[in-house]
């Protein structure tokens, strides 16, 4: 016995228990990064509930690409160095820290850690002052592993192979680090291979984040760390195009309340041919819509995506980033401008992370279920109690602080009911192709027109305030109506986008801009009328020109003149010049086009207005 312990304490000369001693080297080696990465699963669901733990091994290949990892750091570490207990030390070590990093991220901001916010460690330190910080059992256990493996390696796993052999191999397990890093970069395999829903809404990107557990999709996010630049981009070339304008205070006199509500799958069905729809159904819409300037929106989204529409109508941006830092948005602008600014969303604040990033983009406060709805309801307010909670909301405002409020409404998501009625009957009439279509579009419509009367509510309670306030209305998307767009196509609704028709009746929703009496003296334009046709991001422009609140920033300059050229620039490559959707602008509109696309980058990356 002494002399098998001795062999294992001591790397002993070559013996009849030298093959021995290699298989108990390289086993506990490889064993130890397995280790880690069990430690680092512990860790990945922070504060969520253990079924999600067991299912990164009800599904094997989250599993091993959690694993995989560190196995192979502790092991080329090892071949290098030559220490096991070194090497799982300088290996495993930075995935303990990221894990608890992750975990302590995901218990104090409901917010994963990803590569990108390596970038932003200080901040987060700094943000971590305010939280209570301290080690729970699950932490504490993981800190004893480590400590017990790395004394474990240090006093049993003491072979130090040949340094040729050792580099040689080293090199090869480096080598076949290329193949294998594409299994983590895979956008099929994460988004399809390992699903994992069972325990998580797919609707968080937070929950879709630790259903795969932490070292995979830590792994996966560092491309979208490096996003692609614009052709032509440095900071110098961008902050040289903004450079050309300058920034413009809004008048004060003419500083106006603005409430915008982003309604969701909101769309006027009767405008792209669906026939038999009870006249009730929009009849408030339409009143509301006559008293307004309004036009098409034309979104980038069909059916979901909110955020795209919501996010930019609220920075000016054609293109988005995911989020993870503070970025530059008209709420600053507004801010900036002495403006309060706030919003409410009647949802989780998980949904689509909008706790976090309505943050980055400068909003004051916000208001979700956690910290609000569920007092009022329990749950998901739908729009009885949300948009009558808008109007609480803009009472309760300071008088003498101008007001910003951008709000995004529930009600409307799908899928709908396709087995019963919700609103009850008589939206619809007629014969349905089907029982499943009459119903689909039935609840759709009941909640339109229980939308449309609260959005006249809030007109008319408004309409005689003596504070000036404007009141705008969007639609983020056309709604979900059955499987494979199932309601569209038997009511013979083109959703063909290589056609015009096609593509207004998948893309287009209405916007609405109302003013109280108050605002239209103030302002001297009474709103009212049919507005260009115009892409999410020109949206503030629009209201900006329309009330006459100046130029605004720099960035809202850059967009006014690109605005000049086309009203619309869509995610399928379409512009709008001379009223007339094409694939390609002019060279002014290529030049002002190239411009913004740079200043859009850098804006995204700077917290500024």
């Amino acid at each position: 016995m002494k002399k098998l312990l001795s062999c294992f304490l001591f790397a002993p000369r070559p013996s009849k228990l030298r093959g021995l001693y290699y298989i108990w080297n390289w086993f506990f080696i490889i064993a130890a990064g397995v280790g880690a990465g069990l430690c680092s699963i512990l860790l990945a669901f922070g504060h969520y509930s253990w079924e999600i733990a067991w299912g990164y091994f009800t599904h094997p290949l989250i599993a091993a690409l959690n694993i995989l990892p560190p196995v192979f750091l502790v092991l080329l570490l090892y071949l290098i160095i030559g220490r096991a207990w070194i090497a799982f030390l300088a290996g495993g070590l930075p995935i303990l820290l990221a894990s608890i990093g992750n975990y302590f991220k995901l218990l104090c901001r409901d917010d994963p850690f990803m590569f990108i916010d390596a970038s932003a460690i200080g901040t987060a330190l700094k943000v971590s002052e305010n939280y209570d910080i301290s080690l729970d059992e699950r932490l504490l256990f993981c800190i004893a592993a480590y400590l017990i493996i790395t004394l474990f390696l240090f006093f049993f796993v003491r072979l130090r192979p040949k340094k040729l052999p050792r580099f040689v191999c080293a090199l090869v397990l480096l080598i076949s680090a290329f193949p294998i890093s594409k299994l983590y970069l895979s956008n099929d395999i994460y988004e399809n291979k390992t699903e994992n829903f069972e325990h998580i809404s797919r609707w968080s990107a937070t929950q879709v984040y630790i259903s795969k557990g932490f070292v995979y999709p830590f792994i996966h996010s560092i491309p979208s760390a490096f996003p692609e630049k614009p052709e032509g981009y440095s900071d110098a070339a961008a902050k040289e195009i903004l450079s050309a304008y300058s920034s413009e205070d809004i008048p004060e006199d003419r500083k106006v309340n603005i409430i915008a509500i982003q309604l969701e799958a909101f769309a006027d069905l009767e405008r792209i041919g669906f026939e038999g729809i009870n006249e009730d159904v929009y009849k408030a819409f339409h009143m509301f819509e006559e008293e307004s300037l309004s036009g098409n929106l034309l979104t980038n989204i069909f059916a979901g995506g909110t955020i795209d529409t919501e996010r930019c109508f609220a920075t000016g941006y054609f293109t988005l980033d995911d989020f993870r830092k503070d970025t530059g948005s008209y709420a600053r602008y507004f801010a900036s401008q002495g403006y309060y600014t706030e919003g409410a969303h009647p949802c989780y604040d998980w949904f689509y992370n909008r706790r976090n990033v309505n943050s980055y983009l400068g909003f004051e406060n916000y208001y979700f279920i956690e910290n609000r709805y569920a007092d009022m309801t329990g749950g998901i307010a739908l729009d009885d109690v949300f948009i009558t909670d808008i109007l609480e909301l803009y009472n309760a405002r300071d008088k003498d602080t101008p007001y910003f409020n951008l709000s995004v409404s529930y009600q409307g998501h799908g899928p709908y009911t396709m087995t019963g009625l919700d609103w009850g009957d008589g939206y619809r009439e007629g014969d349905s192709a089907s029982d499943e279509s009459y119903y689909i579009l039935s609840n759709y419509l009941g909640s339109v027109k229980n939308t449309s009367e609260n959005l006249v509510k809030l007109k008319e309670a408004l309409k005689d305030d003596e504070a000036p306030v404007l009141l705008v209305v969007f639609g983020d998307h056309k709604p979900w109506l059955g499987y494979s767009n199932s309601v569209y196509n038997e009511n013979y609704i083109n959703l063909d986008t290589s056609t015009v028709e096609g593509f207004y009746n998948y893309f287009g929703t209405r916007y609405l801009i109302w003013a109280n009496n108050a605002a239209k003296e103030c302002l001297g334009n009474d709103f009212i009328g049919e507005g260009p046709d115009i892409s999410p991001c020109f949206l503030m422009n629009l209201i900006f020109d329309e009330a006459g609140l100046g130029k605004g920033s720099e960035y809202m300059q850059l967009m006014d003149e690109l605005m000049e050229e086309t009203t619309v620039l869509h995610s399928y490559g379409y512009y709008m010049q001379n009223g007339e959707l094409v694939r390609s602008m002019d060279e002014k509109g290529t030049d002002l086009l190239a411009k913004a696309k740079i200043a859009q980058f850098y804006r995204k990356r700077h917290a500024e207005y």
